[in-house]
């Protein structure tokens, strides 16, 4: 099943009242149905009947779902997937073989309480991945955005907020509380500390080790990370002006090469770099944004 051209969706699976209220539409309602005669599940699978799963759905052999999981159109969820329990799941999304998703959290503070997974539209979630829910002591309620890739064995630990078109190679591992922007590429066999930030079109390398936030477009690397530079060539790949790009080019070495804090950077920044250039805005927010520190 192939990912659908042309999706540009940023809707989440969320409560019919929500979507109103943000005035994006309404939510899918899928039905609840029989899975002994249902044509695209499989006999072995066992289905909850408080499950809502829309006829359209692909469900393999000797896969699970849970109680109160709801799971949009044009899904494709393989063999041996567990989907416990309070997770909406959204549209033209494909989980592989032996994933778990919407699992009870690893948090020791966790005991039970009802907490959510959603994840958006058109994802593909590859073999043995881990998504799991949130908890009471943050919004209860781990997050994924749309058209995202989860390569072989990727974890998304509790209260993770994930947005749009990133790229998680095989064995990242996600701590509890990250935010991830859009557009983001993190390496094989990474790690990101618990709390941290990575904002949009950041790239993390292979085997890196992520205890401070990074900030937008900046590549970084490394155990522990250090940066390296901005991704330019994806910049001009996406047809940003030379312009642009030059600003970005001026406002890493005055972040990272001129020994200034960030306050005193963001300042510069301000007063004297990226007026003019809205790409750049998000840069300056992704510097004020930061608690933990920025990866340098």
């Amino acid at each position: 099943m192939s990912l659908a051209s042309g999706q540009t969706s940023d809707l989440i699976p969320e409560t019919q009242t929500a979507v109103r209220e943000k005035g994006k539409g309404h939510a899918p309602t899928p039905v609840s149905i029989d899975a002994n005669s249902h044509p695209f599940i499989h006999p072995t699978a066992i289905i909850d009947p408080t499950a809502q799963i829309d006829p359209s759905v692909r469900i393999g052999p000797y896969t699970i779902v849970g109680p109160q999981v709801t799971i949009g159109a044009d899904c494709n969820i393989g063999p041996h997937v567990v989907i416990s329990r309070w997770t909406r799941i959204g549209e033209r999304n494909r989980i592989y073989q032996f994933a778990t998703i919407g699992e009870d959290c690893q948090d020791l503070k966790y005991h039970g309480e009802e907490t959510w997974l959603e994840i958006g539209n058109d994802n593909v979630i590859r073999e043995s991945c881990t998504f799991h829910r949130g908890t009471t002591q943050d919004e209860g309620l781990t997050k994924v955005g749309d058209r995202n890739l989860f390569m072989v064995n990727t974890h998304v630990a509790h209260d993770c907020m994930i947005g749009s078109g990133n790229v998680f190679a095989n064995n990242v591992g996600i701590a509890g509380h990250v935010k991830i922007g859009d557009t983001v590429i993190v390496g094989g066999n990474s790690g990101i500390h618990q709390f941290c930030r990575l904002d949009s079109y950041s790239m993390v390398g292979g085997a890196s080790l992520i205890v401070k936030d990074v900030p937008a477009y900046v590549m970084v690397s490394g155990n522990p990370s250090k940066a390296h530079g901005m991704n330019y060539e994806g910049m001009r790949r996406r047809g940003w002006s030379s312009d642009t790009i030059t600003a970005l080019k001026l406002a890493f070495k005055i972040v990272y090469r001129q020994g200034l804090t960030k306050e005193q950077a963001i300042q510069v920044l301000i007063s004297d770099v990226l007026p003019g250039h809205p790409e750049t805005q998000l840069l300056i927010d992704s510097l004020q944004r930061s608690d933990r520190g920025i990866t340098r």
